[in-house]
């Protein structure tokens, strides 16, 4: 007999990539140019021109059986060193080399980090909005997903928090810059949860971590983004250059654990038992050496704050409530009716293809990712607006 829960897990992906498929299909019926697919976070802008420069450097440079054999299972030392040096010079935050983790992007830090964390009956917390395959990650790891909701700022409700953590909780998982809702915790925000973490560290005598999922962290538009482990020590950073660099398909993340976390070495040893566990050997080596290079830069996030700008001025004005984000590249929009689901198949009609916030612990919700080129979001509007306009919106 096959395992059901995995065999359940592949033949019914995320509703994300569900929506994604059907946006591949309707291309090839009706031309991708008739078809406004705001469902998948895929960065729309190019890498930073340094990093071609890099890569022909050293593909051109190195030595091709250094440049593509196998690296240490926790990545290159000089690559970690680098990792480590860049962290704690601009967040004066505390880590090491001997603390670095490298991954396959943030998904497989933070199934790693999930891994070495939980034991049986143990709990990882975090607030809704989320993405999704937090809870597979969770659960597979063994741990018990708990979801709180957040204010009605979909910023952290602290009551709500302080009555979730139990004796059973290992972590609490945060995301900031946020999927799906852009929401950044800011300051006072991460102040007051290392105050909270720490009193139940204190009040159940163990650990509770703090994981911070930065996959956006450079994502913003003025509003800046505090750095974890410069605020509570026994965090965990999972960090990925997909978004930054725009290199998704390259698959290059990392762990840092703050090295003055309860336990750190031992921690960092379940890291990498954990990563042994699954299979992993070691991150790509070439984009390793890349990160190492050209990883404090950032690709021209120009072109998404204009998406931002155009989209919430657009909805707003035929009748749409967003949140309007400060980071990231998706927009948090109110369903224009109670059941989510029904108002992304009736947007279907449009050839509008978004995502429902249930998946994402907010019914009532609708993600739009807007890493598109600036013309999809100026042909998409009219379809907006006769969205709209079926329930008595704006013209």
């Amino acid at each position: 007999m096959i395992n059901p829960t995995m065999e359940g897990l592949g033949k019914k992906r995320s509703v994300i990539r569900e929506i994604f498929e059907y946006a591949k299909k309707r291309s090839a019926e009706i031309g991708a140019e008739n078809v406004f697919d705001f469902s998948l976070g895929n960065p729309s802008i190019p890498a930073p021109p340094s990093v071609e420069k890099t890569l022909k450097e050293l593909v051109e440079g190195t030595d091709p059986v250094l440049l593509h054999g196998y690296t240490s299972a926790q990545g290159d030392a000089s690559v970690r060193r680098a990792i480590a040096d860049s962290i704690c010079r601009r967040f004066g935050a505390h880590t090491n080399a001997d603390l670095i983790y490298m991954t396959c992007g943030a998904a497989a830090s933070l199934r790693i980090s999930f891994g070495a964390l939980a034991c049986e009956g143990d709990e990882i917390l975090t607030f809704a909005p989320c993405f999704p395959e937090y809870k597979v990650f969770a659960e597979s790891a063994g741990a018990k997903f708990v979801l709180i909701p957040s204010a009605s700022d979909l910023q952290i409700d602290f009551d709500a928090l302080e009555g979730a953590i139990t004796p059973q909780t290992k972590a609490v998982l945060i995301n900031s810059p946020n999927n799906p809702s852009g929401v950044i915790y800011g300051d006072e925000a991460l102040r007051r949860l290392a105050s909270v973490l720490r009193k139940k560290e204190a009040q159940y005598g163990h650990s509770v971590y703090l994981i911070a999922d930065e996959p956006y962290r450079e994502l913003t538009y003025g509003k800046a983004v505090p750095y974890p482990m410069a605020y509570y020590d026994d965090t965990l950073v999972c960090y990925s250059w997909s978004k930054s660099l725009s290199l998704p398909g390259e698959r290059i993340g990392y762990i840092a654990v703050c090295e003055r976390a309860a336990d750190a070495g031992d921690l960092y040893a379940a890291i990498c038992g954990a990563g042994r566990a699954l299979g992993y050997v070691c991150a790509p080596a070439l984009f390793q050496r890349l990160v190492a290079v050209c990883g404090e830069e950032t690709s021209d996030i120009g072109v998404y704050r204009k998406n931002r700008d155009s989209l919430v001025q657009g909805l707003r004005a035929a009748g749409y409530t967003c949140v309007e984000p400060d980071g990231a590249f998706y927009l948090f929009v109110k369903a224009l009716e109670a059941d989510e689901t029904a108002f992304c198949e009736r947007a279907k009609k449009y050839e509008l293809l978004l995502v429902p916030g249930g998946d994402f612990g907010c019914p009532g919700y609708v993600r739009v990712a807007y890493c598109v080129a600036p013309e999809v979001i100026e042909k998409a509007m009219p379809a907006f607006r006769r969205l709209a306009q079926e329930y008595g919106g704006n013209l």
